[in-house]
C-alpha cells in the first residue's frame, strides 16, 4: 500500500508502468522511496532503482534477488585516509576569533598594498614625459607584479612549510594559517596563466611534485600543493577539482592526489583527498574519485563515483611540443604583462593625469573640492562610462573574434603554446563575457547574442527561456543547438579538446526539441540526438548509439522517460495565440528586469568612482590611509548595497514554492531576482564567519558557526542550513528545477551538522537529517529526505555505507 499512500490513490496494479501508466513523477517516486526506507521490513530503494524497474513486480524481484543497485567496483587497496573526524567545537570563542583575526589580515593587506600603490604612483608621476612615465611604469609593475607573486609563495612556506595529511577543526587557529594561505594562493596573479607553463611552475614553487610536459587547464587551484603529484605528460582540463583538502563535520583533512604519468583528467571533474590514478590511466568528464579509489595503470574511468568503462577519453592526437616552445611562450606571456598591460594598469592613471592637468586639478593641494557640486557631476559623467562599455563590449565581440577564428581549422590539430592556441585561449576569454551573458539570459534576447557571438541556432523557437544566464564554451563559432531546445544554466559546450601537447576545435552540436538541465558539460562526442531530457549533472554519453526521444539522468548516465504527466500540465501554453500573448508579455518584463540589472550596477559604479575621487582627494592630507580606507569601503558598501538590493526584489513578492508555467508572471519575477542582484562578492567572504552574516541578511534561515566554503544558494529564502553544517567549495543548493514550460521550486532543508561535499548538488524539495553526509560531486535529486547520520554519495544520490573506500554502495 505504500505507493497508493504516497499517490493518494487506492490498489495500485503491480505490473503498470509507474511513469507511462501511473501518471507518477521523479518527486513522487523520491516520496515513495523515502517512505520504502522508513520500513523496517522493506529493503531500502533508491530513485536507480525506480528507473530501471518501473513497475511493483519488477521492483519487489529485483529488490528479493539481489541488492537493487549495481555495486560500484571495489578499487585496489588504497592508501590510507584520514581517521574519523574529530567532534566540532561547541563554543563559540574560536568562532568569533577566527572571525576577528581575519579581518585584521585583510585590513593589514589592504594597508600594505595602499603603500605600494601610493609610492608607486608617486614614483612613476615624478617621470619625465610621457616615455620616462612609460619606463618606470614598467619597472614599478614588474616589482610590483613580482611582489604580488612572491608574497603568497613566501607566506606559505613561512606559515605552512610543508603540507601533511592532517586535520584540524575550523575556526581553529590552525584553520586560520590555512586560511591564509588559500586566499593568498588563490589571488595570485599567477592564476591567471591557467593552461601555461608558468601555472605549473607556480605549482611547483608552492611544493607541488609536477612531472615534465604536464598542462593544467583548471581555474580551481590546489591548495594543499604538497601532497599534489602530477606525473609527466598529464592534462588536468578545465573545471576539475584537485583541492588536496576537504571538510566534513567541522574538520579540515588534508590528503594526497596522486596522478602517475600520462593521466587524463577530463573536464568538469572531482578528486577527493587520498584518491590515485595509475600511469596512462582516464577519469571521464562529470565523474569523480571518491576518498580511497584508486585507478590501476591504464585503466579507464567514469561516473560519480567512478567505475571501470571501455570509453576512451584521449581524443586528441599528440604534436610536438618540446621546451623550447614552452619557454619561448612563458616568455612571450612575461614580456607582453610587463611591456603592456601592468604599465597600462599601474601607470596609466599617472600618465593620463600628468598629460591632462585639468584632470588633476582636484588633487592639488588648496580648498577642498568635495563641498563643490562640480566635483561629484564630474564623478558622474566619469560613471557613465559604464554604459559605454557595453556596446563597445558588444561590437568588439562581434568582430575581432569572429576574425581571429578563420585562422583555426576546425578537426586539424594543433601543438600547445604556439600561435593558434594563442588564438584559441583569446576567442574563449573574450567570448565569455559573464556581465553580458547574465545581462542577456533568462529573455528573448539571449538567441540574438548567442547567434551574434557566433553560435548556429537553426530555427529559434522563440520560449523567452532558451537559456539561462550561465552558457560558456571553448568557441562559440563551432556550437550548435537545434530548434526547439531549451537550456537551462550552467551549459558548458566543449568543443575544444586537449592533450597535453596539443588541442584541436570541433563542432559540438545539440540536437533540436532538446531540454538540458543544469550544469552540463556537453563534449563535442555527445551521443544524443532530437528529443532528449538531459538531467542536471548529467554525465553526456559519448559512446553507443545516439540517444532520441529518452530522458539521461545520472553519471554514468542511464534512461528515464523523456517527459511525465506533471511537466506537460502547460502545453497548451506553447502554441498559437496564448504563446504570443504571453510571449509578450514576458518580453516587456524581461527588458524592464534587464533595465534594473544595468541600473543597479551603474549605480555602484558611480559610488565607487564617487570613493575612489574622494580618496584621491584626501591623499594629500592623510596619504595611504586614504587609499586603504577607498578600498575597505568599496567592499562594504558593496556588501550592503547588493544586500539592500536582492531585499527591494523580493519586498512585495516573497520568493515561495511554485508549481507554474514560464509564463506565469510569479516566474517571471524569480527570473528578475536571479539576475538583478549579485552574488559575485559572495566569493570574498568564503571560509570565514562573515558569509554566515551576509546569508542572514540575504534571508537564510542559517544556524550557528556554520562553515561554508563555498557554497552556492540559489534562493536564499527557501533554504534552511542547520547548526554546525559544513559546505564545501563547489556544493549547491538549487531550489528549484525547470523541465521544459514548467518551473517546480520548493523549501530545502539541512539538519544541524550536515555535510555537503565538494561540487555536491541538493535539488529542492529536499530534506537531510541532523548529522547526514553527502559525499563530493553528488546529485541528490528532488524530494529525497535523507536520514539522520546518514550517508549519500553517487549521482543520482543513494544510501552508503559511509566508508571512504568506495565499497558499500547500495
Amino acid at each position: 500500500m505504500t505507493l497508493a499512500e504516497v499517490m493518494g490513490t487506492g490498489q495500485t496494479p503491480v505490473d503498470r508502468h509507474f511513469f507511462d501508466d501511473l501518471g507518477a513523477d521523479s518527486l513522487v517516486m523520491a516520496h515513495f522511496c523515502a517512505r520504502v526506507r522508513k520500513r523496517a521490513d522493506l529493503p531500502p530503494v533508491s530513485m536507480k532503482d525506480i528507473y530501471r524497474y518501473p513497475t511493483i513486480r519488477a521492483l519487489a524481484t529485483a529488490l528479493a534477488g539481489s541488492p537493487p543497485s549495481l555495486p560500484v567496483e571495489t578499487p585496489p587497496p588504497a592508501p590510507t585516509p584520514p581517521s574519523a573526524p574529530a567532534p566540532a567545537v561547541r563554543g563559540t570563542s574560536r568562532y568569533v576569533l577566527c572571525g576577528a583575526l581575519q579581518l585584521l589580515m585583510f585590513l593589514g593587506y589592504t594597508s600594505l598594498v595602499a603603500v605600494a600603490t601610493a609610492w608607486g604612483y608617486e614614483w612613476i608621476a615624478a617621470g619625465s614625459g610621457v616615455f620616462g612615465r612609460y619606463l618606470r611604469s614598467v619597472l614599478c609593475g614588474a616589482a610590483g607584479l613580482l611582489l604580488l607573486c612572491a608574497f603568497p609563495i613566501l607566506v606559505k612556506w613561512v606559515l605552512i612549510g610543508r603540507w601533511k595529511p592532517r586535520q584540524f577543526r575550523v575556526w581553529s587557529l590552525p584553520y586560520v594559517r590555512f586560511w591564509v594561505v588559500k586566499t593568498l594562493i588563490r589571488a595570485n596573479p599567477l592564476v591567471l596563466f591557467v593552461g601555461s607553463p608558468l601555472y605549473t611552475l607556480y605549482l611547483r614553487a608552492l611544493g607541488a611534485r609536477i612531472g615534465r610536459g604536464v598542462a593544467v587547464f583548471s581555474r580551481n587551484v590546489p591548495v594543499c600543493t604538497d601532497l599534489l603529484a602530477l606525473g609527466d605528460g598529464t592534462v588536468v582540463r578545465k573545471d576539475s577539482f584537485l583541492n588536496c583538502y576537504r571538510a566534513q563535520a567541522g574538520v579540515v583533512q588534508t590528503g594526497a592526489v596522486v596522478l602517475g604519468k600520462n593521466v587524463v583528467i577530463s573536464e568538469a571533474t572531482v578528486l577527493d583527498i587520498e584518491t590515485a590514478l595509475g600511469d596512462g590511466a582516464q577519469l571521464g568528464h562529470a565523474s569523480s574519485l571518491h576518498s580511497g579509489q584508486v585507478v590501476p595503470d591504464g585503466e579507464h574511468w567514469h561516473g560519480s563515483p567512478a567505475q571501470r568503462t571501455d570509453v576512451d577519453y584521449r581524443v586528441v592526437k599528440p604534436a610536438r611540443c618540446g621546451a623550447v616552445r614552452r619557454t619561448v611562450h612563458s616568455a612571450v606571456q612575461l614580456v607582453t604583462v610587463l611591456l603592456l598591460y601592468v604599465p597600462l594598469a599601474v601607470g596609466g592613471v599617472s600618465i593620463l593625469l600628468a598629460e591632462a592637468p585639468q584632470l588633476s586639478a582636484v588633487l592639488e593641494p588648496g580648498p577642498t573640492a568635495l563641498a563643490d557640486g562640480s566635483f561629484y557631476v564630474d564623478a558622474l559623467l566619469v560613471s557613465l562610462l559604464f554604459f559605454a562599455a557595453v556596446p563597445l563590449g558588444l561590437l568588439f565581440q562581434a568582430t575581432v573574434p569572429r576574425l581571429l577564428s578563420r585562422t583555426l581549422t576546425p578537426g586539424k590539430v594543433y601543438p600547445l603554446y604556439g600561435f593558434h592556441y594563442g588564438v584559441q585561449r583569446l576567442i574563449a576569454l573574450t567570448t565569455n563575457r559573464k556581465f553580458l551573458m547574465r545581462l542577456f539570459g533568462d529573455s528573448s534576447a539571449i538567441v540574438h547574442y548567442l547567434r551574434g557571438l557566433g553560435y548556429d541556432l537553426s530555427r529559434i523557437e522563440q520560449t523567452g527561456s532558451n537559456f539561462g544566464t550561465e552558457v560558456k564554451h571553448e568557441t562559440p563559432y563551432l556550437s550548435s543547438v537545434g530548434s526547439g531546445t531549451m537550456v537551462a544554466d550552467g551549459l558548458s559546450v566543449m568543443n575544444a579538446d586537449f592533450s597535453d601537447t596539443s588541442f584541436r576545435v570541433c563542432r559540438t552540436s545539440i540536437g533540436p526539441r532538446n531540454f538540458l538541465g543544469n550544469r552540463i558539460a556537453y563534449p563535442s562526442r555527445g551521443k544524443t540526438g532530437d528529443n532528449c531530457l538531459l538531467a542536471t549533472k548529467v554525465m553526456v554519453p559519448v559512446d553507443g548509439e545516439v540517444r532520441e526521444g529518452v530522458g539521461l539522468l545520472g553519471s554514468p548516465s542511464f534512461e528515464i522517460p523523456r517527459s511525465v504527466q506533471r511537466d506537460s500540465t502547460f502545453d497548451q501554453l506553447k502554441n498559437g495565440e496564448q504563446l504570443r500573448r504571453h510571449l509578450a508579455a514576458k518580453n516587456r518584463h524581461n527588458a524592464a528586469t534587464m533595465g534594473l540589472y544595468l541600473l543597479v550596477r551603474w549605480l555602484y559604479f558611480f559610488w565607487a568612482t564617487l570613493l575612489v575621487a574622494v580618496a584621491a582627494e584626501l591623499y594629500d592630507s592623510v596619504g595611504a590611509l586614504a587609499i586603504a580606507l577607498g578600498n575597505v569601503l568599496v567592499l562594504v558598501s558593496g556588501v550592503v548595497y547588493f544586500v539592500l538590493v536582492e531585499r527591494a526584489v523580493t519586498v512585495f513578492h516573497p520568493l515561495s514554492p511554485l508549481f507554474c508555467s514560464i509564463y506565469d508572471p510569479r516566474f517571471w519575477r524569480r527570473e528578475r531576482f536571479w539576475k538583478v542582484p549579485s552574488e559575485s562578492y559572495l566569493l570574498l567572504f568564503n571560509g570565514t564567519p562573515f558569509k554566515n552574516l551576509i546569508w542572514r541578511l540575504l534571508g537564510v534561515r542559517i544556524g550557528r558557526r556554520v562553515f561554508d566554503d563555498g557554497c552556492y544558494l540559489t534562493e536564499r529564502t527557501l533554504a534552511a542550513i542547520g547548526d554546525g553544517c559544513t559546505l564545501n567549495v563547489g556544493s549547491v543548493v538549487q531550489c528549484h528545477s525547470q523541465e521544459d514550460g514548467t518551473f517546480k521550486s520548493d523549501r530545502s532543508t539541512l539538519g544541524a551538522g550536515c555535510t555537503l561535499g565538494v561540487g555536491a548538488f541538493v535539488h529542492y524539495g529536499v530534506a537531510l537529517g541532523d548529522g547526514a553526509v553527502l559525499a563530493p560531486d553528488s546529485f541528490l535529486m528532488k524530494g529525497e529526505a535523507v536520514p539522520p547520520d546518514a550517508h549519500w554519495g553517487g549521482n543520482p544520490a543513494r544510501q552508503t555505507s559511509g566508508q571512504d573506500t568506495g565499497e558499500g554502495w547500495r
